[in-house]
Parts: C-alpha cells; sequence; structure tokens
C-alpha cells in the first residue's frame, strides 16, 4: 500500500480545468488548451507522499528548471511558454507556475547515470549489467561508470514504482527512430549538466527527463536537472565504497527508516508527519542545490 496519505483538494480557478494531481505537480488546461502546471511544496519517499511539506521546494524547482532551460536552449527546445499566473490563481501559485505547450508525451522515463548507485547498483550487483547494458567488473556504490549510459524506465502511477527496462523495449513501444533520437537527446542534455555541475563543484550521478511531441519534434517537459530529478553529490566528498551524501531528500529517507520515525516501510501503514529538523535541513539542501548551481542567493 502507498500513495497519497491524504491527498489534497485542487484549487477551483476560473477558466482552468484540473486534469491531474501527482506527487508534486497539479496539472491544469487552460482556455486556449495550454497546460498550467504548479510545483507544491509536497514531499515523496518510499512510493508515499508525506503528510509534511517542505516550505517553498515547489518554488526552488521551478526557478531552478527555469534557469536549466536556458542552459539547454541550444541543444533541446523546451515547453514553457509562459510564467504569468493565471488570472484568478491562488497568490501562493507564484514563482511556482509554469504555463506550457500541451505536447504529445512519450510514455518513457529517459534517465541517463554516470555514476552507478540506487536501483541501477541493485541490478549491477546481481547481473553486472543495468538496464541489459554490460557493465565491467568492480565497480562500486558510486563509482563512475566508463561513460554515461542511457536506461530508460517506465512511468508509474502515484503509489508505483518506475520500471526499468531495455533499450529494445523503448524501441519496440515508441519506434527504433523515436528510440535513438531519445538516446541521444538524454545523453547530451545529460553531458551539458554534468560539465555545469562539476564546475560548480557538484557531481550530476544521474537524472531523468521527460520529453513530449511538438508536431513531429521533440521536447524537453516537466522539471529537468533538479534534486527531485537528480542526484547531486557535493564532488569534494565523493568516495566511492558507499552511499554519498546528497543534495535532495535524504533526510526524509534516513529518518523515515530510523527508530525515531516508528514506521514499517514495507508495512501498510502510512509514514509519520515529520520533525521540525528534518524540514529545516531538508529544505537547507534544496537552497543550498539552487545557489550553488545558479550562483545566485535564494531569495524569492
Amino acid at each position: 500500500m502507498s500513495g497519497f496519505v491524504e491527498k489534497p483538494e485542487p484549487a477551483q480557478v476560473p477558466g482552468l480545468e484540473h486534469l491531474h494531481t501527482g506527487k508534486v505537480r497539479d496539472l491544469y488546461r487552460n482556455a486556449a488548451g495550454d497546460l498550467v502546471m504548479v510545483a507544491s511544496d509536497r514531499q515523496s519517499a518510499y512510493d508515499w507522499v508525506l503528510p509534511t511539506e517542505i516550505p517553498d521546494k515547489g518554488r526552488i524547482l521551478t526557478q531552478l528548471s527555469l534557469w536549466w532551460f536556458d542552459q539547454l536552449a541550444d541543444l533541446v527546445p523546451h515547453h514553457v511558454l509562459s510564467t504569468d499566473l493565471p488570472e484568478g490563481a491562488p497568490e501562493d501559485w507564484a514563482g511556482r507556475t509554469l504555463v506550457c505547450k500541451s505536447l504529445r508525451m512519450v510514455p518513457v522515463e529517459c534517465v541517463a547515470r554516470g555514476y552507478l548507485t540506487g536501483s541501477g547498483l541493485a541490478e549491477y550487483r546481481q547481473t553486472r549489467t543495468v538496464c541489459g547494458l554490460a557493465l565491467p567488473e568492480g565497480l562500486v556504490d558510486g563509482s563512475e561508470l566508463p561513460a554515461p549510459i542511457f536506461t530508460p524506465a517506465t512511468k508509474a502511477d502515484v503509489g508505483d514504482h518506475d520500471e526499468n527496462v531495455a533499450y529494445e523495449e523503448v524501441a519496440r513501444r515508441v519506434g527504433p527512430e523515436t528510440a535513438a533520437e531519445l538516446r541521444q537527446l538524454t545523453l547530451a542534455v545529460y553531458g551539458r549538466g554534468r560539465d555545469i555541475a562539476r564546475e560548480r563543484g557538484i557531481i550530476l550521478a544521474d537524472t531523468k527527463f521527460e520529453f513530449g511531441f511538438d508536431g513531429d519534434a521533440l521536447v524537453l517537459a516537466d522539471e529537468v536537472l533538479t534534486p527531485d530529478s537528480s542526484r547531486f553529490w557535493p564532488a569534494d566528498e565523493w568516495e566511492p565504497g558507499h552511499a554519498q551524501p546528497s543534495f535532495d531528500k535524504q533526510f526524509v529517507r534516513d529518518w523515515l527508516t530510523s527508530p525515531a520515525a516508528g514506521w514499517d516501510r514495507h508495512g501498510e501503514q502510512p509514514p509519520p508527519e515529520l520533525p521540525t529538523e528534518v524540514v529545516d535541513r531538508t529544505r537547507a539542501k534544496y537552497v543550498e542545490a539552487y545557489e550553488r548551481l545558479t550562483g545566485v542567493p535564494w531569495a524569492y
């Protein structure tokens, strides 16, 4: 059992049709047919959307994505049309709202990995492969791969795991030409992001992208290169052989699996409220990631 501890009621805004409530984002359609994407402060972990929010998280994700879209514009077009608030929208939507092109979304999570960890590490330990791609012997948690790899996954509903799939399965689902273009774009965007992050003392271990079609052209959608969609590690603390410190919700995961939480992640009970200290430390990590990457103080 997993999903929302308590599913929020979407805001009702004149002229907007509510389409979907996701783990973090609420999706609407305006009268022109464009999508309105609102990033909340909701936090997820272990396939649950937690009952405690992380203040400013949605704004940080939105503003960081906008910064990255600018850094990547010469590689791939993006879906953002405007950051203007729709008329009648709640004041709290400011800074966390994007008006976007309505795309024909590709039903694949496009994952790039430059380092071995997470589900890739689990598969490697069993088969010496990740998504069917053979890797050298002797790699450990946090090892840099010989070259970045494209390791796609299927998209999951709220409460379910994304499932890694082989490249051949992507080609079967979307066609060989689209699969090849997805792989090329994913690795190109990852490479740009990795290089920019490295200049700022951050390792981009892995990340996932979503693409959709605007006519015949693939367009980068959703969020991009944020702490929610990527693993960012401080470069000066990188030490293969164990889990790395990261700029994301690791404080949340660690607390939920600690005796202090009193929660069984494999049981059927929903997770408890997060203590203030965990919320504050998690927010600080999101802010630090934004500031180190963009070079701009967080002051929304």
